[in-house]
């Protein structure tokens, strides 16, 4: 196989509802080998602000291919898809994937070292396939039995490529909010991930999420993703992408938080976690307290406040009445630095105002995490046996003629 950079099609979809070669998937708009780290694969990125703030990446699965939608999600591992026959399956775009129907579809047996996905204790079906059980952060589950499946791409030189024995979810009782998407494609850390597949980084690119004619955000899968610009250590635990945050500005002034808001305990608790599949981001109180007093401060005497339970919420818009508004900028260890402008700080809420995209931790979920609005107009990349992460500010446009 020729080293040509492989093209696949995912698309963003995105609102304030509250994943030695390249694989490069340019992410675009949708109205509603067998050594594969030697290749590359590619993709492309636009917004729609109407669903749920996810990237939806579209792949083939099966023999003969069959197209799936899926959530890009770096917050999880496993990729899933819902399967015939369905107990209970939501509505998607494409058609339910019948595993019955690929020459390429293997079962897992209960026995395999690769049986540890999900949260289920018994991980045996009656006819001793592994099984996994999902639940996600918003209560979305899917439940069903593991397998060995070829996913198929399209090259950017209008090729074909398959990778084999691809480890999937096949869901047959699946539950939740995926904007009709067929399931999620997990780009964790874990080796059950396609990112280790495929090699060991991943970038992705995001501009304009409110644009829905910006199409040049993309993801790069494989050894040769875009890793530049400002680089930060990146800790794998328990499944997640840990940062080490050391504290925020708005403007010039540094606000006074103690750097323990943002570490991890010795037990595992707190800290602060970068995901492509989550929306606004979460701060913990002892840093969002700070950060929502100064927005206050600053907005105090311009714009009316509008009682919100989960959200700090404005009457006004962000590109008329925002102007002038100061960057907050998230400082991490090595230097990096990720810059939220107003249009990344701030979302429309869709009756005449707008809400500030960074909410306060739930009780029972005490860590921080930086969503997908704050980190708009970069590229950021992954090295997770390097353990770095980078932040570069770029136009994806400029990032794609450059590769």
């Amino acid at each position: 196989m020729t080293n040509s950079t492989l093209l696949c099609l995912v698309f963003l979809v995105a609102s304030f509802s509250c994943s030695h070669g390249r694989f490069a998937f340019k992410l675009i708009y949708s109205p509603r080998p067998r050594h594969p780290s030697l290749q590359d694969y590619r993709g492309d990125v636009v917004a729609d602000a109407s669903n749920n703030g996810q990237f939806m990446v579209n792949i083939s699965l099966g023999e003969p291919p069959v197209p799936q939608l899926l959530v890009m999600d770096s917050g999880s591992d496993l990729l899933w898809t819902q399967c015939l026959p369905c107990i209970n399956c939501f509505k998607q775009f494409t058609p339910i994937f019948d595993p019955s129907k690929s020459s390429t579809y293997k079962t897992l047996p209960c026995t395999s070292p690769s049986c540890t996905v999900g949260s289920s204790e018994d991980k045996c079906d009656p006819n001793n396939n592994c099984e996994f059980d999902m639940t996600y952060a918003d209560g979305s589950t899917a439940n069903g039995v593991i397998a060995t499946e070829k996913v198929t791409l399209t090259t950017s030189d209008e090729g074909i490529t398959s990778v084999l024995d691809v480890l999937i979810g096949c869901g047959h009782e699946n539950q939740g909010i995926y904007g009709q998407t067929s399931g999620v494609l997990g780009l964790g850390p874990e080796n059950v991930s396609l990112v280790r597949k495929l090699g060991s980084k991943f970038s992705y690119c995001i501009g304009n999420i409110r644009d829905p004619q910006y199409s040049y955000n993309q993801l790069i899968l494989g050894n040769d993703a875009v890793l530049q610009g400002d680089n930060t250590p990146l800790d794998i635990y328990d499944g997640f992408y840990y940062l080490t945050m050391e504290g925020i500005r708005i403007g010039e002034k540094r606000l006074n938080i103690d750097r323990g808001a943002f570490e991890r305990t010795a037990s595992g608790e707190g800290g602060t976690v970068i995901d492509s599949g989550t929306t606004v981001s979460f701060l913990v109180e002892a840093a969002y307290g700070p950060l929502s007093a100064e927005v206050i401060s600053l907005l105090q005497g311009k714009l009316e406040r509008v009682n919100d339970p989960i959200f700090l919420c404005y009457k006004g818009n962000i590109s008329r009445d925002l102007t002038g508004f100061p960057v907050v900028t998230f400082e991490f260890a090595g230097g990096a630095e990720l810059g939220l402008d107003v249009l990344s700080l701030f979302i429309d809420n869709g009756s005449g105002g707008f809400c500030m995209a960074v909410q306060e931790s739930r009780n029972d979920d005490q860590w921080n995490m930086i969503g997908v609005l704050a980190q708009q107009n970069y590229n950021v990349g992954y090295d997770l046996v390097g353990k770095q992460l980078t932040f570069q500010r770029i136009d994806c446009e400029l990032l794609e003629l450059s590769i």
